[in-house]
């Protein structure tokens, strides 16, 4: 189900049909709930394969010494970590999240490791991101896209502030093509993962609104297709664990 399915006063949260205003709050709650875990559910939730992922984002966002990077729906700062190692003193990473909470556990997470120079925390919602037109070489948003209520919006704000010649990247969970796969995924996601968070952040709901946020997030081609219509050339993606994420670039001609 895109944005353009959701009706004008209803959008979706998980399965759930909200009010618009209302989706906002409620996934701003679930990441209030999981901030404090969230490192550690990702480990078990993908078995450690979340960090492969990453890996091969950063090896293919071209970034460089002197770049600056927008790293949307930064969280706990992954990826922004190895973006600052990257740009080194004369670039800059901004780690944006409309998440207080989140971005305070990111926050923390860098200065204990020392990362404070080439680093700003801003918190922004990626559907008016608060920077001036073609200001990155590179923008990142990881597992955020699903969370967004007007996807369209963000990847156009995103094209609005990317430089010419930049690229945007889009990590998500995506669909699988493979029903063996599939029907272990849905076995996974629905029933183990829930007891999962449950056990760990003491929070079964917010890790069943994961799970239900993935299964309604757009098939690879349909987000390839709305990343074009925000005006983003040589779309492409990339399959990773047999589609059970993807990685989408795309260039501001």
């Amino acid at each position: 189900m895109t944005d353009q399915k959701a009706s004008q006063d209803n959008t979706h949260f998980g399965f759930e049909q909200v009010k618009v205003d209302e989706k906002q709050a409620k996934v701003a709650d679930v990441f209030h709930s999981v901030a404090s875990k969230y490192d550690i559910m990702n480990d078990l939730m993908s078995g450690g394969i979340h960090r492969i992922w990453k890996r091969l984002t950063i090896e293919q966002s071209g970034v460089r010494r002197g770049n600056t990077v927008l790293d949307i729906a930064g969280g706990t700062g992954d990826l922004t970590m190895r973006f600052s190692r990257l740009v080194g003193s004369e670039g800059k990473v901004v780690l944006a999240d409309i998440n207080d909470s989140m971005l305070k556990v990111g926050r923390d997470r860098l200065m204990d490791r020392g990362i404070t120079g080439n680093v700003e925390f801003v918190q922004a919602n990626a559907e008016a991101l608060p920077f001036p037109d073609n200001t990155f070489d590179c923008i990142t948003i990881a597992f955020g896209l699903r969370n967004v209520t007007y996807k369209e919006k963000a990847l156009a704000s995103m094209a609005r502030v990317l430089k010419p010649g930049g690229k945007v990247m889009v990590l998500e969970f995506s669909k699988t093509n493979n029903p063996l796969l599939t029907k272990a995924y849905d076995i996974y996601s629905f029933n183990l993962l829930p007891k999962i968070g449950k056990l760990i952040a003491g929070d079964e709901d917010s890790y069943r609104y994961l799970a239900e946020s993935i299964r309604m997030h757009p098939d690879q081609e349909t987000l390839k297709g709305m990343m074009e219509d925000a005006g983003l050339t040589q779309c492409k993606f990339q399959n990773m664990t047999g589609g059970v994420v993807a990685l989408h670039t795309g260039i501001k001609p």
